[in-house]
């Protein structure tokens, strides 16, 4: 910025915009420090432009810095969309706060939207990784081999969430006997966002992984704690942890050498790609994921649209030249 004795009307605009963020809003230091990098390059962009005061900005100039932003010049390198929309975000942030506090007449940035990120796709895998990951976890007698099997096999049986699955307690699974001409069934009780709740049925692999786990490994694993009604135990004996689950997941990826990368949500994903790559609907899809939009769930459904793309050009004979 310019010597004190030369501060443009701008200058002091962000000065104040900034306090407020810190003093009023209390935002974190590393935000603040982001929105004043942000603004200090609008505001060479301005002064490049011959604008020294908020007054004399208009959309156009707003939006010209958002492409300058994209496109990058001599000192800056392009940004990402995602960097790109921080800082026009900071910049509308800016005119609001100006144009509320009287040192503009109207908020020049309104109508200038920061760029959308580009869609990314939830990660799914294919049932033969599923498959390979479910048996790397199951190596061995020991209760906590035998209690991994049993947290994969839910978490892809299911779909939930690790947190859910985490939360379960042993009464949240219901399991109805087998009757004449009827399979034994089970269904779990998850305990999702907002203390939202869905049951889920269970299927057979994860009903016998867990009739396996509550038999030859969840008493051993109780008798080092002081008791919990949560199903899935540490070492210690007490609920397992989120961080824990995810360790077991990793573990299990390395171990079944997948060449795809494996997250928390990745059998999440997996379970819902599979099911509507199977005809499911994605209303009775959304149901058992949890989601309170359709829209969230239909994203899966652009995944299924790509393998089927994928299918159809590598196994028509009419698909390509």
């Amino acid at each position: 910025m310019t010597p004190a004795a030369a501060v443009t009307d701008a200058e002091r605009a962000v000065r104040g915009y900034l306090d407020h963020l810190a003093v009023e809003r209390g935002l974190a230091a590393n935000t603040l420090s982001s929105y004043r990098r942000d603004l200090g390059r609008y505001l060479q962009a301005l002064e490049a432009a011959g604008v020294s005061s908020l007054a004399d900005v208009s959309g156009g100039h707003v939006s010209e810095f958002l492409a300058q932003l994209r496109e990058g010049d001599e000192e800056h390198q392009p940004l990402s969309s995602a960097s790109a929309a921080r800082a026009v975000i900071a910049v509308r942030g800016l005119h609001r706060f100006a144009h509320r506090e009287g040192l503009t007449a109207d908020d020049p940035a309104r109508d200038v939207h920061p760029p959308a990120p580009p869609r990314r796709l939830p990660k799914a895998i294919p049932l033969s990784d599923v498959e390979l990951l479910l048996a790397a976890s199951s190596s061995g007698d020991h209760p906590r081999s035998i209690r991994d099997r049993a947290l994969l096999e839910v978490l892809y049986g299911t779909g939930a969430r690790i947190s859910e699955a985490v939360g379960l307690a042993i009464d949240d699974l219901v399991v109805e006997p087998a009757t004449q001409g009827q399979p034994r069934s089970g269904s779990v009780v998850l305990h999702g966002k907002g203390g939202k709740t869905r049951i889920v049925p269970v299927g057979s692999y994860a009903l016998r992984a867990v009739d396996d786990y509550l038999v030859r490994a969840r008493p051993a694993l109780a008798q080092a704690g002081r008791g919990t009604p949560k199903l899935f135990l540490n070492g210690r004996g007490g609920p397992l942890s989120r961080q824990s689950a995810w360790t077991i997941l990793r573990a299990a990826a390395q171990k079944a050498q997948l060449d795809v990368p494996v997250s928390p949500h990745t059998l999440r994903h997996s379970f819902a790609t599979h099911l509507l790559d199977g005809g499911a609907d994605v209303r009775v899809v959304q149901e058992l994921l949890g989601h309170a939009s359709v829209t969230t769930t239909q994203v899966y459904t652009l995944i299924t649209v790509d393998r089927l793309r994928e299918v159809y050009a590598t196994a028509h004979p009419r698909a390509r030249d």
